[in-house]
């Protein structure tokens, strides 16, 4: 037998490093409406070249084309545009309250706002997500109030989960989102469980697992996929890939797969990758998936492809591992802009209307800082109690929690 010669480890390496320029030429873009919509109850070995595809609605000009394209009104557009807004000037207020030191940690959903915003509407009453920390607009798009949001993030005596949750990690019963998790991907096994009890119990609602694409690296990911493919399970399994973990790019999750949606096809789960910075397209995707899930058919894995414009979160200095233009050459745009010229192109909104809706929003958005705050932050005003960590952990407190909460004299 020849002498292969030493065995080499490889470390995948991404295109461009700081300082160098920005290159996304790998990333084949294919046309507006150039991607089929199979029917729902397609056979997943039909569709495996979509998993290597993205799928797009808006072109160029902001028309909504193909066979993706009709399912939402002007209205429920408009309202969309609306809630991206929303979200993106919540996020600019409390970064800054961040830096304020009114919170001690905060993290942005700048240029991926459509993906939660459009996918929430795609739900309905009493559907469950497993979100991570970037699906703020799944409670924005849900109506969740604001000043509830930032009572969380503050940590103040209004605080709907008492001070016991990192800020950010909200949790919402009634608006079918589940407690966040700080340990990465535990979310996705846990939605296939909790829709594998939902057809046990004969009901009609669904789950949507969420996960980034560093964290599809974690054991939980395959394990979900396993458990998922199974017992078909009605879960919507969503990968948002925004390019970059907090300091390593998408390529070290990916491995060789080619793609994070290509990872379901293994599993004989149909996997479909959308433009995550198209409204239109992350809807209609989001749609799909989720009539298969209620018609029995099974998960769908989804991935979303988009970009993190800003930090992975606010202890996080991206210059230090990616290019500062990087995001300017993202070829997918940004998704408010896209949505905006596309309502233009349709003749129900203008430049003029939309910085009026700016400033409207700024305003909502400020006066629900204002009450929030009046319940106090991080270092004043007032807090939750210290009695608070000890309530809801057990349905009766066993002896040794009484003993210390007597000790802590609360």
């Amino acid at each position: 037998m020849a002498d292969a010669g030493m065995l080499r480890f490889h470390v995948p390496e991404p295109e461009v490093r700081p300082g160098g320029t920005p290159d996304f030429s790998n990333v084949s873009i294919p046309k507006a409406g150039s991607v089929p919509r199979p029917e729902i109850d397609v056979d997943p070995r039909d569709i495996r070249d979509l998993a290597f595809s993205i799928i797009r609605v808006l072109n160029r000009a902001g028309e909504a084309v193909g066979p993706w394209a009709g399912l939402l009104s002007d209205d429920e557009l408009l309202e969309g545009l609306r809630h991206m807004m929303t979200l993106r000037s919540f996020d600019a207020r409390m970064q800054m309250a961040q830096r304020q030191g009114k919170t001690s940690f905060y993290m942005q959903h700048l240029g991926e706002e459509a993906v939660s915003c459009a996918f929430r509407k795609a739900l309905a009453p009493g559907d469950m997500n497993f979100p991570t920390y970037r699906q703020a607009g799944l409670l924005i798009a849900d109506g969740y109030p604001m000043v509830t949001m930032m009572n969380q993030i503050y940590s103040n005596e209004a605080d709907p989960l008492k001070g016991r949750q990192l800020p950010i990690m909200y949790s919402s019963k009634e608006h079918g989102f589940f407690s966040i998790s700080g340990n990465l991907a535990t979310q996705y096994i846990q939605a296939v469980g909790w829709a594998m009890a939902s057809a046990i119990s004969n009901d009609s609602k669904i789950a949507a697992a969420w996960i980034g694409d560093g964290s599809t690296a974690e054991s939980d990911f395959h394990s979900a996929l396993v458990f998922a493919s199974t017992y078909k399970a009605p879960v919507v399994l969503n990968v948002v890939n925004n390019q970059w973990a907090i300091s390593t790019f998408q390529g070290i999750a990916r491995g060789g797969s080619g793609t994070f949606a290509a990872r379901g096809l293994g599993f004989g789960i149909p996997s479909l990758r959308a433009d995550g910075n198209d409204y239109l397209a992350v809807h209609a995707v989001a749609k799909w998936a989720a009539e298969r899930a209620r018609r029995n058919l099974g998960p769908t894995l989804v991935e979303y492809v988009t970009y993190r414009v800003g930090a992975h979160s606010s202890s996080d200095d991206p210059s230090a591992y990616r290019p500062k233009a990087e995001s300017d050459a993202w070829p997918l745009g940004d998704p408010i802009v896209r949505l905006k010229n596309h309502l233009i192109q349709r003749g129900v909104w203008s430049d003029e209307r939309h910085i009026q809706a700016e400033a409207e929003i700024l305003e909502t958005v400020i006066s629900a800082q204002r009450e929030a705050e009046r319940h106090g932050t991080l270092h004043a005003g007032g807090k939750p109690s210290a009695r608070d960590m000890f309530e809801g952990v057990y349905a009766e407190m066993p002896p040794h929690l009484r003993r210390q909460r007597q000790q802590a004299g609360v």
